[in-house]
């Protein structure tokens, strides 16, 4: 199972492992977590991880239980030469839209690295006022490791926000929902009105109140 594991990872860094042939040794990997819920904020994360890391379990974020996620995690910022995340909020997403406020915090994620990354590879986007080499991947969350992993702390530090904000506004589930417009969750704001967290000139506005 191991030598497996460490066949799947080794191709999971083809993409890195090219670049490092190119001359770039500190290859950050960036990915969000919260662009399409109806409430809470967009979370970008930024991840360096040291060349030949052995991660098991490492993958797109959507593919790991919760309990699995923040397993891989503690690994990853264990291991991680550095990493960093920036939050920004709803506020910002209704007066600017979660395009911007995305890229906001992935620049600030980048910016927030203890160490300047040579190149920066990133879940489908590339990174204004950034001035470093970076490339978009489509799917990069999927098919970089150091992708994977941005996606996986992005994720994990949402979902410990939104866990917070559940024991403010229960009645909203966020502990389940994580602020993801399932029914339920729009059958409680069509009750209870919107909370303080939610987007309201996002994708709520479509919602008939």
């Amino acid at each position: 199972m191991v030598v497996k594991e460490e066949e799947r990872l080794r191709k999971l860094f083809e993409f890195e492992k090219r670049l490092r042939e190119r001359g770039y040794k500190l290859i950050a990997g960036v990915d969000e977590a919260g662009r399409g819920p109806l409430a809470g904020p967009v979370v970008a994360a930024a991840v360096i991880l040291p060349e030949n890391v052995f991660i098991p379990n490492l993958k797109d974020s959507k593919l790991l239980s919760e309990k699995k996620r923040e397993e891989v995690y503690e690994e990853i910022v264990k291991k991680a030469i550095t990493y960093s995340f920036s939050i920004v909020d709803e506020r910002y997403i209704d007066m600017h839209n979660i395009l911007k406020a995305t890229l906001l915090a992935m620049k600030n994620a980048v910016l927030g690295l203890k160490i300047s990354p040579d190149y920066i590879i990133v879940d489908a986007l590339k990174i204004p006022e950034i001035d470093l080499p970076q490339e978009g991947i489509k799917g990069g969350d999927r098919i970089c490791g150091s992708i994977a992993a941005a996606s996986i702390v992005a994720k994990v530090e949402r979902d410990r926000i939104m866990k917070q904000y559940h024991d403010l506004y229960p009645q909203y589930d966020f502990l389940h929902n994580k602020g993801y417009g399932t029914k339920k969750h729009i059958e409680s704001i069509k009750k209870f009105g919107y909370s303080p967290i939610h987007r309201k000139t996002f994708s709520i506005k479509n919602l008939e109140m």
